[in-house]
């Protein structure tokens, strides 16, 4: 955004509030209240696995290695064969190919390995909710619906930002709207509107 600043001389009061504006208008936030939109900037990435988080692991041929398993508590998911494997804070398609080479080091010529995943870890929604605890994620999924899902805010909530936990970032103040999107695993904290 480009600021054009008028060639007119202005009262230094007037000066400094229209320079203020300027800052607020092009986006800028301070270090104190909520930050931009976290969740909007979070849709490009690759999902990475989590605690919890359950697969669908098939490798062809093979129909004994084959099935659904879970992200263990340790973030290792356990195989036949190769026994635990390293899953947390891998894409899908990293422990795709991990597994493949584990089965092919020894135990299988040119294994062919899919996964897809079958439940993601579920999302937390406490504070000023009707109904807080722990929220199914569906894909795709919107603020809106986790509040849905925990009874719709309380009278007392402010809906205009909230605090969220994210992997292993500390918990921090966003601004979210009812269409901004949430990820597994995201812990969401309602504040109290203050009156």
């Amino acid at each position: 955004m480009l600021l054009r600043i008028s060639s007119f001389a202005a009262p230094p009061r007037l000066a400094a509030l229209a320079f203020a504006a300027a800052i607020a208008v092009a986006g800028c936030t301070s270090s104190i209240g909520p930050t931009p939109d976290l969740a909007l900037s979070d849709r490009g990435a690759a999902y990475r696995l989590g605690l919890g988080d359950k697969l669908k692991i098939v490798v062809f041929g093979e129909e004994n290695l084959s099935g659904q398993f879970e992200v263990s508590p340790t973030g290792n998911i356990a195989l036949p064969l190769v026994g635990e494997l390293p899953a947390k804070g891998q894409t899908v398609a990293e422990f795709r190919g991990h597994l493949a080479s584990r089965l092919g080091d020894g135990y299988l010529k040119s294994p062919r390995v899919t996964g897809d995943i079958v439940n993601y870890r579920p999302v937390y929604v406490h504070g000023e909710v009707r109904t807080g605890g722990e929220v199914p994620y569906k894909s795709g999924m919107r603020l809106r619906d986790a509040i849905a899902l925990a009874g719709g805010y309380t009278y007392r909530a402010d809906e205009s930002f909230v605090s969220l936990g994210r992997g292993d970032q500390p918990e921090r103040q966003v601004r979210m709207t009812g269409e901004s999107a949430i990820l597994p695993g995201d812990n969401i904290r309602v504040p109290e509107r203050i009156f």
